[in-house]
């Protein structure tokens, strides 16, 4: 058995155990097997396909090695897998080329040679008296070197300049030089290998190109002996050169050509490089002579005068290089506002590169270019021109980007605000707040492409503020929520809201939701209301923030969960007051967004909590009502605006105000705050001041729900002192009279909804005896009575009388205008719930009724100032002037806004001179005055005699359906109670006074305006508007005035006329024909029918209902939330008087996409179809400008209704008559000339689609009947599209023969078919085969009859130039006509004239052809045609 190797044996020895081991063939103790590489799969692995270990051992040969070097002959390059790429010689043997590349051991593995070193000296140190050898100081060296290409260090220079010294000293000087270069001539350029040689030129002195150097380009010697290298070197170049001098010019260039064609084209390159770089020490030898100039005028002309190509470019270089140098001498000399001197430190060699930055920018472009710039900002967020020439002391040029500009693109700003620098994050903040404040503002509106907010947004704004509110800096934080705070609240919206607070029904209001008409369409229209909000929560749940950001910025931020974020930072950074106050605005931004915002805001831990216990305190040091003094912290100190943030809050929700109230102690809150004088509240008088008005606010918001009506009886004294204070209001002395009157207006608004909950009390107690086991749970009585609030009318009303006599005095007037608003809509709350109270006498009611008006209310409408109100209407309005309400310049969809942001102008609806307000609560008072006390109706019929409001109703009815927009529907909301109070007033009005009649039509007009426009949250007044106004026969006097008499005159009338007004007959049994005037006279009695069928239509709006008329009847105990519905339009649309018919067809619609088929049509069914006919016949015969702004194209798309709802509904005779009467209305010119079926339809998806049915209906069940056929046969004009003919010519040809309209009953002009002549020639195809294949008869169809031939003859007889397929298709078609054998078609298309609907035919026929047609005819047909042929009977 072999041992083991021991310690202190050799390699002899190993090698002898090896031996031994191979000799006694024994089997190794280990045996190593080689899995297959996974990467190169099974195929690939070769290692299993090895002889086992065994029978091929690892053993070490080194015998077998030969001496000698193996032949290495460079491979292919690598890169080049071509077999041209490779070098190939001629005489090359296929074996030598394999072995070249053999990858056998003993290719690599060979005898090293080391490199030959004996002939190299050894230059010993030069010995000095210093214990160390002397160091290398740069400053030692003076001279300096050129540089080349790129730049080098002060360092590398100086090596280089030694270097350069070191061959100066051992080089022949300047005179030898010129001698060497001169001594021969004629030599030529002497070349390193065969590989080298120049390509020849084309001039005589080619061979003076070789003359630049005595000794070879590419070998060097280096590595041979020292005694043969120079020697060998010298023999291969002179070789060179002989062999060169016998050959002529051109074997040279033939041995070029074969040479470059063999080899490797980047070995061609290498080559010719190694002959440049070897001129760079030449170079580099003629920059240190003394005098170059010298030396290159002593050279031949034919040495400097021919030059290679890659000479041409060093010269070039050089030249560059002298550039930069007389470059850096001009920034030296006259840029640099500091010259620098060789005495400073480190300053002896000036790098002028490292110097350019303190140079003087270059000034502004100017601007004279339409080309746009880069909008540029200051550190303020102004906009710097772009030809601004600002100093560079302001800070605003430390930028790359147009460096001579000033001020920073948003670009920059976003790079800056990521920086590491908390300065510089800070900075791009606050700089990116301004901006967008002012972009808000609408600065920018005028010099910018664009929106900037957009922009911002689109970039991703809104996240870097959120992850700027994330970091651990303060300053980053307070920057952020600056921001952020610009971004999304406006405290001008926030003003103008306060200020509408104390109107009427204004403390509802719309929720901040962007109205997005994208997002809406993702959502299915199968879905109800319910599972719509749901189905959308789950949507905006799944998707990312960014998404959701884009539609809704706040919906997007609370899914980052900024509240709690916001809450940190109240709570634990606790920040400076602005930064305060700055995250309270933005949370009551944030809760006016929606009801589900307000419960995140709610459900955030430790928020309400944190605001409540640090803003809202009970006490606090008295010394911050010090004047002076300076707040560093609003920690523990009252805020309004933390109380108007609560009461914002409280808005959202029935439910979150009972928890604010109970949960988070605002109860006490409101005793604290209420109690206590604003002079005797340790704050500043105006916070003061704002802290009691938002803490009625919050009051009286808690109040409209019914909830803390507790505090009135321990408060009542306080509410009686502030009471019996009004009237010192008017004297105007206070400093601060506008807070206080609209403190006052809170208080006022305060006791109405005091008052409102008390009036039911009586009500909901009666309900709680009962306690009927059928009815739900009960709803307890407030904890007011009436007898608690019935002594408040005295105060008000006396306070009243003493403001009204103040106005004459604008000023004055002007001022306390808000609290008399309050008071009048006091008033009119008291009396309404006065009259309904069990325990008061009604005579005693209509008594104070009646002393009202007499003493206050007629004496007050009397008075000019009054009538000047009504004046103001007009110019005040939304509607007359609706730039008054258009959104902001920089308004995004994604963030609701009122577009208030700089102030409404005084004569606007919510500006300072406007009588909306108060002459709304005025109305609404004479309108409750009169409901109770009807008597008094008349007493009041001045009111609707003023000039002003009737110019104002009929302006404002006739004007454009307004845009529904966040800045819009708050304004429109307000002007629409007005004009409802208005109506409510007329519609008592035209039962009792009998001169009334000549304002009937103007109300009616606006009455159906104000239908169509009502916004969600107004549902109680549009059913108001349809049970009492719309429908009401005492708005539509021309049913009793002659109405119907004078529209059968108007018939008869145009009857004279080219009018056609006959009405088209009926498929079923005769039916006798009645005039327009006796339909409008039965429509007219069936008005009360009418109404009802419309009613019970819009019956699915009822929950809303139900919930506007809680808000509108001031039943506080079931109103849910003050927040109004969303608002995405008005409440009925537009074309709401077609909804029955739109209703029925969209119910048989569904019942036939789910498989059923509706066979029988109840009776009631007919009479809905007839009455919504009737009703619009109504509309259109005596209010046609209510319909004006629905599309002739929309009408007639829902009349078509008829026809696709049931079988045979329009074959019953009274809807068959109503159809075919409004079908008249709608042919008349006007109206058709106003038809546009190409352009989209409100409601309509596609008219083609609904077109198709139509015609699928008519092959079905139409039975030839004229009317639908005219329905059918009215899309068809030539002004519309052509797939509308060609889906009847080509896809239903079979209609064709039922559509047998007669032309005298068809109500549309022939020429409106037939001008301009047809150009499509696949319709003009489908006209001639119709024709003659006899599909289309003149008996069968005479309307497309005389179509077809009108088009067929003009496309014959055309002879315009025109494409070459439409030119054979016109003389072929001309041809076959000729050949007809059907005489009388034949006739027909060759002799048509022109149209004529008087004739049989409907059109005229040439006797003979014109001379010009007859010669064409007479060129196609290739026949002889006589002009005196007989002429033809038509």
């Amino acid at each position: 058995m072999l041992s083991r190797p021991k310690p202190g044996e050799s390699e002899a020895d190993l090698l002898r155990f090896q031996d031994q081991f191979l000799a006694a063939r024994a089997s190794p103790a280990v045996k190593i097997v080689k899995k297959a590489d996974k990467r190169k799969g099974k195929e690939r692995s070769t290692d299993a396909e090895r002889p086992p270990l065994q029978d091929s051992k690892d053993v070490v040969m080194l015998d077998g090695f030969p001496d000698s070097l193996p032949a290495l002959t460079p491979a292919s390059p690598k890169k080049s897998k071509i077999k041209s790429a490779s070098v190939h010689f001629e005489d090359e043997d296929p074996e030598e080329r394999l072995e070249s590349h053999d990858r056998h051991i003993t290719a690599v593995f060979s005898k090293i040679i080391e490199r030959d070193t004996s002939a190299v000296a050894v230059t010993m140190p030069v010995p000095t008296g210093d214990p160390f050898p002397r160091t290398f100081h740069r400053s030692e060296i003076k001279s300096e070197v050129q540089l080349g290409s790129g730049r080098k260090s002060i360092f590398a220079q100086k090596m280089a300049a030694k270097r350069a010294a070191e061959k100066a000293a051992t080089t022949p000087s300047a005179a030898e030089f010129v001698e060497v270069r001169s001594a021969a001539p004629g030599a030529l350029d002497p070349v390193g290998s065969v590989g080298e040689a120049p390509l020849p030129s084309s001039r005589d002195d080619k061979d003076d190109d070789f003359l630049t150097s005595r000794h070879p380009c590419l070998i060097t010697g280096e590595g041979l002996g020292s005694q043969k290298s120079e020697e060998e070197v010298q023999a291969i170049h002179k070789e060179n050169l002989e062999k060169l001098r016998s050959m002529s010019e051109e074997e040279i260039l033939q041995e070029q050509a074969r040479l470059v064609a063999q080899l490797d084209p980047s070995l061609v390159a290498f080559l010719k490089s190694q002959r440049g770089n070897n001129e760079g020490p030449k170079k580099e030898l003629k920059m240190e002579l003394n005098r170059p100039e010298e030396s290159v005028e002593s050279l031949p002309v034919a040495q400097h005068g021919v030059r290679s190509p890659l000479s041409m470019q060093e010269s070039g270089l050089e030249e560059h290089e002298r550039k930069e140098e007389s470059m850096k001498v001009e920034i030296m000399d006259d840029d640099l506002p500091v010259k620098p001197r060789k005495e400073w430190i480190h300053m002896d060699n000036v790098e002028f590169e490292k110097l350019e930055w303190m140079k003087d920018l270059p000034s502004p472009r100017q601007k004279k270019t339409k080309k746009g710039m880069q909008a540029r900002f200051s550190l303020k967020g102004e906009l710097i021109p772009a030809d601004a020439d600002l100093p560079t002391h302001l800070g605003l040029h430390h930028h790359g980007e147009e460096a001579e500009r000033a001020g920073y693109s948003l670009q920059e700003l976003f790079h800056l605000s990521r920086s590491q620098v908390t300065q510089q994050r800070t900075l791009a903040l606050q700089v990116l707040g301004r901006i967008v404040q002012r972009a808000r503002a609408g600065e920018f509106a005028s010099s910018l492409k664009g929106s900037v907010l957009r922009l911002l947004l689109d970039a991703g704004f809104l996240f870097l503020l959120r992850f700027s509110l994330d970091d651990a800096v303060e300053n980053v934080m307070a920057a952020s929520v600056a921001a952020l705070h610009a971004l999304l609240v406006s405290l001008d919206d926030e003003k103008y809201l306060d200020w509408t607070f104390s109107w009427y029904q204004g403390m509802a209001a719309f929720p901040f939701v962007p109205n997005n008409e994208e997002e809406e369409e993702e959502e299915e229209e199968e879905l109800n209301g319910t599972e719509k909000s749901q189905n959308k929560k789950l949507k905006d749940e799944n998707k990312p923030d960014p998404d959701v950001a884009r539609y809704d910025v706040v919906k997007g931020l609370l899914k980052t969960r900024i509240q709690h974020r916001l809450r940190y930072i109240l709570e634990v950074v606790r920040p400076v007051p602005s930064v305060v106050l700055d995250i309270l605005h933005i949370l009551t931004h944030i809760a006016r967004h929606s009801s589900e915002a307000c419960s995140q805001l709610l459900d955030c831990p430790r928020l309400i909590e944190t605001i409540v216990r640090e803003f809202l305190p009970t006490q606090w040091d008295p010394k911050v009502a010090e004047p002076g003094f300076l707040l560093t912290s609003l920690h523990g100190v009252a805020c309004a605006s933390a109380m108007k943030f609560i009461r914002v809050l409280a808005s959202g929700g029935r439910n979150a105000t009972a928890r604010l109230l109970n949960k988070f102690e605002m109860k006490s809150r409101l005793s604290r705050f209420i109690a206590e004088e604003p002079l005797d509240v340790p704050l500043p008088r105006e916070e003061a001041t704002r802290l009691s008005t938002e803490s009625f606010r919050l009051w009286a918001v808690a109040a409209g729900y019914g909830q803390a009506c507790d505090l009135y009886s321990d408060l009542y004294p306080v509410l009686v002192r502030i009471l019996q204070s009004l009237p010192e209001l008017l004297s105007g002395k206070s400093p601060v009279v506008e807070l206080s009157v609209q403190r006052a207006a809170a208080v006022v608004t305060l006791l109405t909804h005091v008052t409102q909950t008390a009036g039911y009390t009586a009500e909901l107690q009666a309900k709680l005896s009962s306690n009927n086991a059928e009815d739900s749970e009960p709803i307890p009585p407030p904890p007011v009575v009436w007898s608690q609030v019935s002594g408040l009318q005295p105060f008000l009303e006396t306070s009243l009388k003493k403001i009204l006599q103040q106005l004459s005095q604008t000023e004055t007037w002007q001022t306390l205008q808000p609290l008399t608003t309050t008071c009048v809509i006091f008033l009119g709350v008291y009396y309404s719930a006065y009259s309904q109270q069990p325990s008061v006498n009604p005579v005693d009611c209509l008594e104070e009724l009646e002393r009202l008006t007499s003493e206050v209310l007629q004496p007050l409408l009397s008075q000019p100032a009054i009538e000047s109100m009504w004046d103001l209407l007009r110019p005040c309005s939304a509607l007359c002037n609706p730039l008054s309400c258009s959104p902001a310049p920089e308004s995004v969809s994604s963030i609701a806004s009122l577009s208030c942001i700089g102030g409404k102008p005084p004569l606007s609806l919510v500006g300072s001179k406007s009588p909306f307000p108060f002459l709304t609560a005025l109305l609404f008072l004479i309108n409750n005055i009169t409901h109770i006390h009807k008597g008094l109706t008349s007493k009041y019929s001045s009111v609707l005699g003023f000039r002003g409001l009737k110019d104002y109703l009929h302006q404002s009815w006739q004007s454009g359906p307004p845009s529904v927009t966040p800045s819009s529907a708050w304004i429109l909301r307000h002007e629409y109670h007005l004009q409802y109070f208005v109506l409510a007033l007329a519609q008592r009005m035209a039962g009792t006074c009998p001169d009334y009649t000549q304002h009937a039509s103007l109300h009616h007009c606006v009455a159906m305006a104000l239908l169509s426009r009502l916004l969600p949250g107004s549902e109680h007044l549009a059913h108001e508007v349809l049970l009492d106004l719309a429908f009401n026969p005492e708005f539509l006097p021309e049913g009793k005035a002659g109405g119907p008499e004078a529209a059968d005159f108007s018939d008869i009338l145009h009857l004279g006329t080219s009018a056609k007004l006959t009405q088209p007959g009926s498929a079923a049994a005769f039916l006798p024909k009645v005039t327009r005037g006796a339909l409008l006279r039965e429509s007219y009695q069936n008005l009360p029918s009418i109404r009802s069928c419309y009613l019970s239509h819009f019956v699915h709006l009822q929950p809303t209902l139900m919930r506007s008329q809680a808000s509108y009847q001031g039943q506080n105990y079931l109103i849910q939330s003050m927040l109004l519905p969303e608002v995405r339009g008005p409440i009925l649309p537009s074309d709401w008087p077609f909804f029955p018919l739109i209703s029925l067809y969209n119910k048989v619609t569904n019942a036939e996409t789910r498989g059923a088929i509706l066979n029988s049509l109840p009776l009631d069914l007919i009479n809905t179809v007839t009455w919504n006919l009737q009703w619009v016949l109504l509309l259109e015969t005596w209010r046609s400008k209510i319909l004006q702004s629905i599309p002739t194209a929309a009408k007639l798309a829902r009349l078509m209704c008829v026809f696709l709802t049931g079988s045979d509904l329009f074959l019953e005779a009274p809807i068959h008559r109503y159809t075919a009467a409004l079908l008249s209305v709608y042919c008349q010119p006007k109206a058709q000339d106003s038809l546009n079926l190409d352009a989209p339809l409100p409601g309509l998806a596609s008219f083609h689609d609904l077109y198709i049915s139509l015609l699928e209906q008519f092959e079905g069940v139409s039975f030839g009947d004229p009317l639908f056929g005219v329905f059918v046969l009215l899309p068809l004009q030539k002004r519309f599209s052509v797939h509308l003919r060609l889906s009847v010519f080509g896809e239903h040809t079979n209609i064709l023969r039922a559509l047998g309209v007669p032309l005298q009953q068809f109500p549309v002009p022939l020429e409106r078919y037939t001008s301009p002549p047809e150009d499509n020639l696949n319709l003009l195809r489908l006209y001639f085969r119709t024709l003659v294949t006899g599909a289309l008869r003149h008996t069968w169809c005479p309307v497309l009859y005389v179509v077809a031939v009108a088009h067929v003859n003009s496309f014959i007889f055309s002879q315009e130039c025109t494409t070459q397929e439409t030119d054979a298709a016109r003389k072929s078609m001309l041809r076959k006509t000729w050949l007809l054998v059907d005489e009388n078609l034949k006739k027909h298309l060759l002799y048509y004239r022109l149209v004529n609907a008087e004739s049989p035919l409907g059109f005229d026929l040439y006797e003979q052809l014109p001379p010009m047609r007859l010669r064409y005819l007479q060129i196609v047909t290739q026949k002889e045609i006589t002009e005196n042929a007989p002429a033809l009977d038509s």
